[in-house]
C-alpha cells in the first residue's frame, strides 16, 4: 500500500455544481481529473437548497456538525439526518432538496460512479490499533471525526488530527499492511475497483 496524508487545512473549497452551496474537497480519484471515479468532500449547507444531481453515481451523506436537516426527494420520499452522525445512501440522479432544522450543517459526502466502483462507508471507534491489509484494486479513505491517531509502523510516523484524512492506495511495492493507532472516531470508506486496474 501507499499512504497519502490529506490534512484538513489543505481541502480545496469550491462551489456546488448548482452554485447553491460550498464543498471542501478531501480527494477525488483519479486525482485532479474532471471525470472522476469517486470523490469525498465536506458539504457546507447554510440555507435550504436543492442538491446538485450526479447521474450514474451513488452517494452517501453523513452529518458531521449542526442540528441536522430534512431531505425531501421529488418522488415523495423524505429522510432526516440528526446528530451525532446519522447518514443516508441514495442514487445521485434523484432530485432532492435539503431543509435545515436549526442553522447550518457540515456533512461528509462520498460520491462514486456505480459502474466503476463498489463503495462501503463505515463509522468506527478507534481504540488502540487498527490494521489495514493490502488488497488488489482496493483503496481505503480514512476521515478522523474526533481524537488523534498515527500510522507508526513507518520510517517517519504519519499523524492525524481531528478533521484530517488519509488515503491507502494499492501499491505492490509498498507495505502489505499498515497499522493505525490512537483514540477517537473514524469514517472509513472502502473503495473497490470494478475493473482489474487499481483505482
Amino acid at each position: 500500500m501507499r499512504l497519502l496524508h490529506l490534512p484538513a487545512q489543505e481541502y480545496r473549497r469550491e462551489r456546488w455544481r448548482n452554485e447553491r452551496g460550498w464543498t471542501r474537497e478531501i480527494h477525488r480519484q483519479p486525482e485532479g481529473a474532471a471525470q472522476w471515479d469517486w470523490r469525498a468532500s465536506i458539504a457546507e449547507i447554510d440555507h435550504d437548497a436543492p442538491f446538485s444531481p450526479f447521474p450514474g453515481c451513488d452517494r452517501e451523506l453523513v452529518l458531521l456538525a449542526g442540528e441536522g436537516m430534512h431531505l425531501h426527494f421529488d418522488d415523495g420520499e423524505s429522510a432526516t439526518l440528526l446528530p451525532p452522525h446519522q447518514r443516508l445512501r441514495f442514487a445521485g440522479e434523484r432530485p432532492l432538496r435539503a431543509e435545515l432544522i436549526a442553522g447550518p450543517t457540515h456533512d461528509f459526502n462520498l460520491i462514486w460512479r456505480r459502474d466503476a466502483v463498489e463503495a462501503t462507508l463505515l463509522h468506527r471507534p478507534l481504540v488502540g490499533p487498527m490494521v489495514f491489509f493490502a488488497e488488489p484494486g482496493t483503496t481505503w479513505l480514512l476521515h478522523l471525526l474526533q481524537g488523534q491517531a498515527a500510522f507508526k509502523d513507518l520510517a517517519r510516523p504519519l499523524r492525524l488530527e481531528q478533521g484530517d484524512s488519509a488515503l491507502l492506495l494499492p501499491d505492490p511495492d509498498g507495505p502489505s499492511r499498515l497499522i493505525l493507532q490512537g483514540g477517537g472516531e473514524l469514517l472509513l470508506a472502502k473503495l473497490r475497483s470494478r475493473s482489474e486496474s487499481p483505482l
